[in-house]
């Protein structure tokens, strides 16, 4: 595991690339600029950019609850992102890529990148709700022929 104190973006380059992209990406409009001009396309451009981030967590040895929510990050932002028109005003407040470096930032702090209660339970709510997607038409189609069958 690399360990790497509590250097600044100035000390380590590899940070301060993640926070330029994030920079560029979420402060400066260009994830929701790119979504406006090539709708779709243009998130999935925004996410590849954002594995810089995960991918430089995971080689600082982040445990995989910290990776989980900051690909959910990438996750949420993408889907939300990729909804013409109200998926660019999403891409605005939302600022995935800032929050990926804040939490990389977080928890690179007395030299390892670990883990929060708060990681746990935001992975933990992000698994509930995902099952309960999953659930929802299942219910549907059941309470459906249910009711076709009376």
């Amino acid at each position: 595991m690399h360990t790497h104190g509590s250097r600044t973006s100035q000390d380590d380059p590899e940070l301060a690339a993640a926070a330029a992209i994030a920079r560029w990406m979420d402060q400066r409009f260009l994830d929701p600029l790119l979504g406006f001009v090539l709708p779709g396309a243009g998130d999935l451009i925004s996410a590849g950019l954002g594995m810089y981030t995960l991918n430089l967590a995971r080689r600082r040895g982040a445990p995989r609850v910290v990776l989980a929510r900051m690909l959910m990050n990438l996750a949420v932002d993408t889907l939300c992102g990729s909804i013409p028109i109200a998926g660019d005003v999403w891409d605005v407040l939302f600022r995935a890529q800032v929050r990926n470096v804040e939490l990389l930032r977080a928890h690179m702090h007395a030299g390892e990148v670990r883990s929060s209660p708060g990681d746990w339970l935001v992975v933990a709510g992000a698994a509930l709700a995902f099952a309960a997607a999953l659930a929802l038409p299942v219910a549907l189609f059941v309470w459906t022929l249910g009711a076709l069958l009376k």
